[in-house]
């Protein structure tokens, strides 16, 4: 009975502690709120149309024995609390390394990490062109990478050290999703579709789709940021 409530319990433990440390004295989080609400929603409509698409193409499906049952497009509703819990936290966490942290001498060499990273993800994609998961992840992300680069926007540094921290709750939870510790996967991935390359349970494309998840929302908050500043400079 309770296995219908794992997914939404991995919903829930991936929020439950930046959700309440936004409250802290010092950190404050619950004051960026508008300035988050957008990029998520952006983002969440984004991936929820990309997931409704693999979906039904029979790239990957889910696994009814550890939802609770409510589906919308053939996603569970838990799909959907997702991609509000998930880009929460991770902003949560890059504001709170912008707040430790000044990484700005380390702009140059994360340039140059990002275009080392365009170049792989762009191979990988050529050699996968057939594998929807993999060719369409990777040249999505390299494409993204690029924009920002191009921009000289100066997240990176921030951005990858944030990655870097999330990668260890991304493994946990990431693994639960794929089978990690249960006797089938809640999600369920057709490999005729991605590399077949597995890190542990979990599909290699997973990391840069989530890295592209995380991207996007860190973007869109810088963005509101400096939107929501200048707006209120103007009116001043």
């Amino acid at each position: 009975m309770f296995e219908k409530f794992t997914y939404l319990l991995v919903d829930t433990m991936c929020i439950l502690f930046p959700f309440v440390c936004s409250f802290h004295s010092k950190i404050k989080f619950y004051r960026q709120w508008k300035n988050i609400a957008v990029p998520i929603l952006v983002s969440s409509l984004f991936f929820l149309v990309w997931d409704i698409l693999f979906t039904r193409a029979g790239v990957w499906s889910f696994n009814s024995r550890y939802t609770i049952g409510i589906y919308i497009f053939r996603l569970p509703l838990e799909e959907y609390l997702f991609f509000l819990c998930i880009p929460y936290a991770c902003v949560f966490t890059y504001y709170c390394i912008n707040l430790i942290f000044n990484l700005s001498y380390y702009n140059r060499a994360a340039n140059v990490v990002t275009l080392i990273l365009i170049v792989f993800l762009v191979t990988i994609a050529l050699f996968h062109l057939r594998q929807l998961y993999t060719s369409i992840t990777f040249i999505f992300l390299a494409s993204f990478l690029l924009f920002i680069l191009l921009r000289k926007n100066i997240i990176f540094p921030a951005f990858y050290l944030t990655f870097s921290i999330i990668l260890i709750p991304f493994f946990i939870s990431n693994g639960i999703l794929t089978g990690t510790g249960l006797s089938e996967p809640v999600v369920l991935y057709n490999n005729n579709y991605n590399s077949g390359i597995r890190l542990l349970t979990i599909p290699f494309e997973d990391t840069f789709y989530g890295m592209l998840l995380i991207l996007m929302n860190v973007t869109g908050f810088e963005y509101m940021v400096a939107r929501n500043l200048n707006r209120s400079d103007t009116f001043t």
